[in-house]
């Protein structure tokens, strides 16, 4: 068992199933690309039970949609029996930022959204990615507004005082 808050986790996948004989899990992951669960080097399973298992993460490899991972202390199917459906966390300390206009999805919900006039537009509900930007949904008025994450929109986030600033597009807050 560890002692950890689950407010310093980020959620980064789930598992389907057990694969295989040897301890290997089918999970479905929410990160970017399996070089995440490297980077986090090891994962918080959540068997829902109050009780959250540190684990070293030994390897993950895409298998077909979803991905096989070896975590430490599983290495049969009866034990990997045991984390079916569990919840797969990391620190959010371990997430590494490339640049600083980059934003993880976690720190953008709740932001409250103005726009350049000052006026207030909503707050941040949910973020889905595009083929070539993020799309913040924004819910306030009784209207969700569906904001592209683009420069020429987003003129400010700030984090620390849950601000987002944005400057509409001809048209984009029509309905």
């Amino acid at each position: 068992m560890s002692n950890i808050d689950l407010r310093d986790l980020i959620l980064i996948g789930h598992v389907i199933r057990p694969h295989g004989i040897a301890g290997l899990l089918r999970i479905v992951s929410y990160a970017q690309s399996k070089e995440t669960f490297f980077q986090a080097g090891s994962v918080f399973m959540d068997r829902g039970h109050n009780e959250i298992e540190e684990r070293k993460v030994i390897d993950i490899k895409p298998h077909g949609s979803s991905y096989l991972l070896r975590i430490s202390d599983i290495n049969s199917i009866e034990q990997a029996e045991n984390f079916k459906t569990a919840k797969i966390y990391m620190r959010k300390d371990s997430l590494i930022k490339t640049d600083e206009d980059e934003f993880f999805y976690y720190e953008l919900l709740g932001l409250n959204v103005y726009l350049t006039t000052g006026q207030y537009l909503g707050a941040v509900k949910d973020v889905f990615p595009t083929g070539s930007n993020d799309v913040y949904v924004v819910e306030g008025q009784g209207k969700e507004f569906l904001i592209p994450a683009i420069h020429q929109v987003i003129k400010e986030i700030n984090i620390a005082e849950k601000r987002m600033v944005i400057s509409p597009l001809k048209g984009l807050l029509d309905l």
